[in-house]
Formats: structure tokens, C-alpha cells, sequence
């Protein structure tokens, strides 16, 4: 059941949230020794809030489509009164005195908080492979990763554990855990939504967005948690208009940009024919194929591994006392960070600034929706440092992860993750769909179309 499908259920009475919240708490704490997607539970709090939700139905108070949803948060958000540790041992005992922007509107809107969700250590890497909370695991074949840094958001959607969950995505974040996992996910235009009380990472690209079943849940929790907030320094002043997807999404008239070049270079074969197979898809729904050459994101790509590590080291410099305390996996990136000079940094940021203004006679003068793979690979097994596709290429993880990715949290364009389909071993394969910033709509209900027309997200994991 999707998190739109169970809102229609409490409201023709068929279930009651408490009884919804239950069966979520139930089915997490019994996941959880195997695919260990939590760090904190909730329990108290989400009966009350559950019951709350059904008190208010009662009454006729409609918050609207998240009221009486059990959802989790990837625990860099804080939470008044529960601990939020970032996946870090330094903040193994912070327990914040307020909540952050999201979770006060994930409040507002009357959902259900169930628990707080694992993730890489300080949100920087791709595996979720945590030193100090140990590996999370794909719904899949737990012997995998769920990709990162929001792997528990992507594994209790995936798993059924909640309806839908928030992450963070500074390169990816987002839409890895949704590649690997199965799920949908959007990384929403830079700024749309509020990063006040979040751990951050990289302050000039970080991005907050959803995990859910399908992109039409993903859009019903970006409508709960979107629009200015003073408190945040980078938040956007535009006001947010809610994204109302058609019963029936029409994607007739949009063009879809593909590139050959860089988007479709060194991937694995059946996911370069997973895309295929989408563009001739749309182009028969009624969309128009517009073919693209787009070999200048390589360099906004390189742009990201300067600001990225930069900007992640300044963010840590106060604990940098505290080295000991960081896993063997991020400790290196943190520390390559402080060497980056100041002068690249600027000259990166200089750059930025030309290709975000190029962008849009480069790319958007010609599409709408900018069609890729999420990731290169299919999710590889914990530990693995490289695969190896049919022929005999050899794909580094962490590039073949966040290569396809990472130029658009640069950019600041909304970029979203649906099940593109399955590869022969079993598991997904996922489509990602871009727009310019603040068309957030597009993609989504490109997204809608593309799993109405599939029902990809349908299919389960095995647990």
C-alpha cells in the first residue's frame, strides 16, 4: 500500500492510523536485526500522534494527505527531545532542543513520527556502511548496500517499514538509496526546502527531500515540507505553489533530453537499455526525444569534488579535536578536504556560477525533463570496492554510484529517482529525471506517468 493509497484508507474509515502505526512499529522492529535500518525508535510518540490523528478525523480536521502517515527521518534532522547523531560517535549523545524547519511541517501536516533512520557516517558516502552503527542492508539481498548517505531512509521504504521517509542529498544522497533500493526519491530544487535544524554537509549543496513508494507520495510529502523559511540563510523567498499531479498524467508536448555522451558512457549494458527503453516509451505517450550533447557535466562534475570536500571540512573543524572519533571511512575525506587551497575553492564556486548561467541555453532551451540512470550499477555487496560489468569493464563503486548525480546538486535542479525496471540479478534499476530548478512539477509527474504506466514500483522486496 502507498503512502496515497493508505491516506484514502483512513479517511473512508477502512483503518485507523493508530492500527497503521502499529503495524509499521511491528514491522520495523521485526526487520531490524536483519537490514538494521533505525537508530532510535519512536514508539510513544507515534501512538500519541496516531491517536491524535484519528481524534482529529473524527472531529473533520483534515491536515491533509500525510495526517495519521507513519514516516521516519534519516537522523541528521533534529527532533526535540530524541537524539540526532548524525551516523557520528562524536554526537553519539546530542539530543537537540528543537526540532528542524522539515519535522516541525512534518508535524503541522499530522504525520506520524515512528523513529529515527541510520545512515553514513555525517552523511558523507554512498555506502552506509556505519563504523559505529554498523552496515545497514538492502531489502534485496542484505548481503548489498542500500547506497547512501540516507540508506536506512531508502531501506524502511523499500521494506515496508514506513510509507515514506526524509533524506538528504548533497551528491547524491537521495537518489543513490532510491536507485539501490528500489524506491522513488526527489532531490528538490536548492533552497526549496528548509535545511534549518539539519547536520549539515556541504552548506551550498545540500538539498532535503523525500523517499517514498511512488512519485505521487513524494510529491504529497514535498508539498507538506516546501517554501521560504527565514531561518535558513540559502532558503529560496520564492513562494512554493503545491504540485498537483493529474488522476491521469499527461507528459504530451514535454520534451525529453537524452545524452549518448557521458549520461549513457561507461554503465552497466541492461541499465543503458533500461533508459532506452523509457525514451521510446515517452516518445510513444506523446513526448518528443530531443538528443543532447552534454560531455561539459564532466566538468561540472569535477567542480563538485572540489566544493564538496571543501565545505565538508569547514562544517567539521570545531570536532576535528574529536579525529579519533571518525570511522576509518570518512576520516580521510574530511581530511583531504582541509588540504583543498582557497583559491580552488573560489575558482570552483566562479565556475559554478558560469555553467548554472549556461545551463540554460545548453540544456534547457532545448528539454523540459532531462532523462538518465540514477546510478551506473546495481547495488554492490558490502565491502565491494569495485564491480565488474559483461565485457569486462571495471567500475570503481564510489564513482559508479554518484557519477550520474553529482553535477546536478552543483546545478540546484530538481532531480528524481523511480524504478526504472529490474536487471537480470534480481534487483532495481532506476530511471532519474531532471528539471531546470523550480520546475520540481515536471519530473514528478513525468515519474507518475512512467510508474502508472509500468506498476515497476509494485514489486517487492523478499522480506
Amino acid at each position: 500500500m502507498t503512502l496515497t493509497e493508505a491516506a484514502a484508507q483512513l479517511r473512508a474509515k477502512k483503518v485507523s492510523s493508530v492500527e497503521l502505526t502499529r503495524q509499521s512499529l511491528e514491522r520495523s522492529k521485526l526487520l531490524q536485526p536483519r537490514l538494521n535500518a533505525f537508530l532510535t525508535f519512536t514508539e510513544d510518540s507515534a501512538l500519541a500522534q496516531a491517536t491524535q490523528a484519528d481524534q482529529d478525523f473524527a472531529r473533520g480536521i483534515d491536515r491533509g494527505p500525510l495526517q495519521g502517515i507513519p514516516i521516519a527521518v534519516k537522523d541528521l534532522f533534529y527532533t526535540k527531545g530524541t537524539r540526532t547523531t548524525g551516523g557520528s560517535k562524536i554526537f553519539e549523545n546530542f539530543v537537540p532542543s528543537h526540532d528542524a524547519a522539515v519535522v516541525e511541517k512534518l508535524n503541522a501536516a499530522g504525520a506520524v513520527l515512528t523513529g529515527k533512520l541510520g545512515m553514513h557516517e555525517l552523511a558523507f558516502g554512498i555506502t552506509s556502511n556505519n563504523a559505529h552503527y554498523g552496515p545497514i542492508r538492502n531489502a534485496w539481498d542484505p548481503t548489498r548496500i542500500p547506497g547512501g548517505s540516507s540508506g536506512g531512509s531508502g531501506v524502511a521504504v523499500s521494506a515496508g517499514m514506513v510509507f515514506a521517509a526524509m533524506g538528504s542529498d548533497t551528491g547524491g544522497s537521495i537518489r543513490i538509496p532510491a536507485s539501490y533500493c528500489g524506491t522513488a526519491g526527489i532531490k528538490p530544487t536548492y533552497g526549496l526546502v528548509s535545511r534549518h535544524g539539519t547536520m549539515p554537509l556541504g552548506f551550498s549543496l545540500d538539498h532535503m527531500g523525500p523517499l517514498a513508494q511512488t512519485s505521487r507520495d513524494c510529491a504529497a510529502v514535498l508539498n507538506a515540507i516546501a517554501g521560504p523559511d527565514s531561518r535558513d540563510a540559502y532558503s529560496s523567498r520564492r513562494a512554493f505553489a503545491p504540485i498537483n499531479i493529474p488522476e491521469v498524467p499527461s507528459v504530451s508536448g514535454l520534451r525529453i533530453g537524452f545524452s549518448a555522451e557521458f549520461l549513457l558512457e561507461g554503465i552497466d549494458p541492461e541499465i543503458r537499455a533500461m533508459v532506452e527503453s523509457a525514451l521510446r516509451a515517452f516518445h510513444e505517450w506523446g513526448a518528443t526525444t530531443v538528443p543532447l550533447k552534454l560531455g561539459w557535466l564532466r566538468d561540472v562534475v569535477a567542480i563538485s569534488h572540489v566544493i564538496l570536500p571543501a565545505e565538508a571540512a569547514s562544517v567539521l573543524e570545531p570536532h576535528l579535536s574529536r579525529r579519533e572519533d571518525l570511522g576509518p571511512e570518512v576520516r580521510p575525506l574530511f581530511e583531504a578536504g582541509r588540504l583543498i587551497p582557497a583559491v580552488d575553492y573560489l575558482q570552483a564556486q566562479k565556475l559554478r556560477r558560469i555553467y548554472r548561467a549556461k545551463s540554460e541555453s545548453l540544456l534547457w532551451k532545448h528539454c523540459d525533463i532531462l532523462i538518465a540512470p540514477s546510478t551506473s550499477i546495481t547495488a554492490p555487496r558490502i565491502g565491494e570496492q569495485t564491480v565488474t560489468l559483461p565485457g569486462g569493464t571495471q567500475l570503481e563503486v564510489r564513482a559508479a554510484s554518484t557519477l550520474l548525480v553529482r553535477a546536478f546538486n552543483v546545478l540546484g535542479t530538481p532531480a528524481h529517482s523511480v524504478v526504472g525496471g529490474f536487471h537480470s540479478n534480481g534487483l532495481p534499476m532506476s530511471l532519474q529525471l531532471i528539471a531546470k530548478p523550480f520546475a520540481d512539477s515536471l519530473p514528478l509527474l513525468a515519474g507518475a506517468r512512467f510508474e502508472a504506466e509500468t506498476g515497476h514500483y509494485r514489486t517487492k522486496p523478499p522480506v
